[in-house]
This record gives structure tokens, C-alpha cells and sequence, in this order.
């Protein structure tokens, strides 16, 4: 519904200019004169970007403001602002739990009143719910920034987000909060052995994925419209939707001899739409079942019409989370360890960087920053022990 704009008006008593802005009268000046239409333009303007109703806060922000509508308030700006393609990013959900500790510990609180110490008993609320140390970390953060768009939009006044600040992070050994364990490559040994039990259509995005180094959602979301196959030698695909994508970033991935052999059967059977489609996938198993069948169908099983299940029909593509399923269910049908999609990114980087070095897994993983690709990206220990040998 599109915001009426408050009028600029006469106020016929004292000859002046008034606006009414949020059931208040604001006298601007003498009515006609450039100042008092500057002043106008100038408190509209800032009445418009106001994030929450109520009156204009001020420099000091709004001393009334509670921590349940500092949330709510910030909560809508979250799921307008952290949308791609229509749809909220992981972001959203992730907020969501960030701030659900604050709002059950304090939701009633004035805002103006959560300190320091207010937001340390959040974090220790966090430790009890056996939060892993680096996640505790990043929800602080995610907590700051709430009060950081507070202050920008005048809800609080600055030195609230200011305090906030001066709570230094959980470090290593030094807090009870659980240590969670490096992400390391997943074995070639435990991939192979998944790979057996993995649907085709799945083991064939775990491949492709171990091949580029890709993330989960690019695999994922790979359609054929963003594979350029017009040069032989290697393929390019760039991802329609991706991580680096808010910042303006392009990404392109090569896929060369191994990989085009792994996609080519996809490209032929869907060039433009998504290549691993989970429908099409239930398709061919169900043919594949029909074939093997030993009796023959009966005249209603042959007439019989497939049952309409929205909420279990397959979709046109895999989820993140559906193709983590899979390789869980794998797993834990072998009794190995179970290991996540993203150790396959890890797997990829760090045998780039032993046959290529450190620059060229940052080139392929895509990577801004040198250190990101070093996390990813495992040191050849083996390297160093065999100069030590020669030269030690």
C-alpha cells in the first residue's frame, strides 16, 4: 500500500509553514520561503526512512523502545533485505536464532538498558544450549548488527551499539563453550565406498562436485542454459545464483575432460532446465523397477492412475539439505563416519594446491582472499618432511 505523503500546509494564526508528521505539528518557518520547503523536504524524508511507526526518535533514539520491538522491527527489515531471486537467503533462519535467546532472556527490557553484561548473559545462554565457540562468535555478531541498524535508523542512540562492542569474543580454551573440530577433506577411500550406495543421479553431483571444488548450492542449482559448451577443450559454467553474487562478484567454474563426461548425459537430456532434477531421477528408477519386474501387470494395476502427493512429489531440483540426506543415509548404511558435501569442496582445494599450488585452488574455488583458500586447502605436510630429509 503506498505511503501517503503528509502535506505542507498553512498555518494561518501564526503565518508559518507546518507539517504533521506522526500526529505531530512541525513548524518550519514562514510559509512560501525556500527555508521553511527545505525544512519540509528534510523532515518528510527522514519520516519516510523511519524503519518502525511511532514518533520521530531523535538523537537520543526512543527511550520507550523495547527489546521485543527493537527485534520485530529488525526482523522485517532482515527478511526484506536478505532476499536473492525472490526468495530469503539461509541468512533469515539463521537470525532468527541469534535473536531468540535475546528476545526469551530480555524481550520486555528497554532497549536502551541492554549493555555489555546483558549481552554476555545471552552469549553464556548460547553455551548452555551447547553452541559450538566459532557459531557462538558469528550470533554475537549477528546480534550487534541488529542494535548497529538500530542506531542507524535512530531507534537507540549510538553509544548502545557502541557498548555492544566492547564484548570481546569467545577464545579458544579460555571459555566453556565446545570446541567444534576443523572440516577436513573427506577420504578418497570413505567417497568411493559412498559412492555405491549413492542414487546415480546423486553420485554423479558428488563426483562433479569432488572434480571443481563447487559448492553444494552450485551443484545443486546447475542448469544447462548456464554451461557454455562452445569451447571442446573446456566447458565453463557460471551459476545464475551464488554466494559472492550481493557483492557484485562474478563466478565462473571450468570443467574440463572428467567432468563434461559426467555432465554430458545430463545436457542431453535436459540443455536448458535443471540438470539434476530429483523427478526425473524418481522417473527412471521407476522405470528401472517396471523392468526388472518378474510377473506380469495386472488390467487395473496398468489402468491404476499414479496417486497425487504434492507434499511428497519430487521436486525439478535438489536441495542442499536433500543431497546431505543422501550421503548421510550412505554413511551410516556402511558404518563409516559420516561426512557432509562440503569436505568434498575441501578434498578438491587441497589436492589442487599439492599438484598446483595455494594460487591456483584460490583461482579454481573461486576465493577473494588468499587466507579463505588456506582453510579450505591442507598444507602437504609430505612436502616439508621429504625437504627436511634432503636438507635438514
Amino acid at each position: 500500500m503506498p505511503v501517503r505523503i503528509p502535506s505542507y500546509r498553512l498555518h494561518r494564526p501564526s503565518g508559518q509553514a507546518v507539517v504533521t508528521l506522526a500526529g505531530k505539528d512541525h513548524y518550519l518557518g514562514k510559509h512560501g520561503s525556500t527555508e521553511s520547503r527545505q525544512e519540509y523536504r528534510r523532515l518528510v524524508s527522514e519520516w519516510l526512512a523511519r524503519p518502525a511507526p511511532g514518533p520521530p526518535p531523535g538523537p537520543a533514539g526512543r527511550p520507550d523502545l523495547t527489546i521485543n520491538e527493537l527485534l520485530l522491527a529488525y526482523w522485517d527489515h532482515a527478511r526484506s533485505y536478505y532476499v536473492k531471486e525472490g526468495r530469503p537467503t539461509s541468512e533469515v533462519a539463521t537470525i532468527r536464532q541469534a535473536l531468540r535467546p535475546v528476545r526469551e532472556l530480555y524481550g520486555e527490557t528497554p532497549a536502551v538498558d541492554f549493555g555489555p553484561l546483558a549481552l554476555k548473559a545471552v552469549r553464556q545462554a548460547m553455551i548452555d544450549r551447547g553452541w559450538c565457540r566459532g557459531y557462538i562468535n558469528k550470533q554475537v555478531n549477528r546480534i550487534r548488527r541488529a542494535f548497529t541498524w538500530a542506531a542507524e535508523n535512530e531507534l537507540l542512540p549510538v553509544s548502545s551499539h557502541q557498548a555492544l562492542c566492547s564484548v570481546s569474543g569467545l577464545r579458544e580454551g579460555r571459555s566453556g563453550a565446545r570446541e567444534r573440530p576443523p572440516i577436513g577433506p573427506v577420504s578418497d577411500a570413505d567417497f568411493e565406498r559412498t559412492l555405491s550406495l549413492l542414487p546415480p543421479t546423486v553420485a554423479a553431483m558428488a563426483r562433479l562436485q569432488r572434480l571443481t571444488g563447487m559448492r553444494p548450492q552450485e551443484i545443486v542449482m546447475m542448469r544447462g542454459a548456464e554451461v557454455d559448451t562452445s569451447d571442446p577443450d573446456c566447458w565453463v559454467y557460471l551459476p545464475g545464483r551464488h554466494k559472492g553474487q550481493h557483492h557484485g562478484r562474478d563466478r565462473v567454474v571450468y570443467l574440463g575432460p572428467r567432468a563434461r563426461e559426467l555432465l554430458r548425459p545430463f545436457l542431453d537430456e535436459e540443455p536448458v532446465g535443471y540438470l539434476f532434477s530429483p523427478r526425473r531421477a524418481e522417473a527412471r528408477r521407476r522405470e528401472g523397477l517396471r523392468a526388472r519386474r518378474r510377473s506380469p501387470l495386472t488390467p487395473s494395476q496398468r489402468a491404476r492412475a499414479p496417486k497425487a502427493d504434492p507434499a511428497r512429489e519430487a521436486g525439478d531440483h535438489y536441495q542442499v539439505a536433500s543431497y546431505r540426506r543422501a550421503i548421510r543415509r550412505a554413511c551410516g548404511r556402511l558404518g563409516l563416519t559420516v561426512w557432509f558435501p562440503h569436505q568434498l569442496r575441501h578434498a578438491a582445494a587441497s589436492e589442487i594446491r599439492r599438484r598446483y599450488g595455494l594460487e591456483a585452488s584460490q583461482a579454481v574455488l573461486g576465493h577473494v582472499e588468499l587466507g579463505t583458500t588456506q582453510i579450505y586447502a591442507e598444507v602437504d605436510r609430505s612436502r616439508a618432511r621429504q625437504v627436511m630429509i634432503e636438507a635438514g
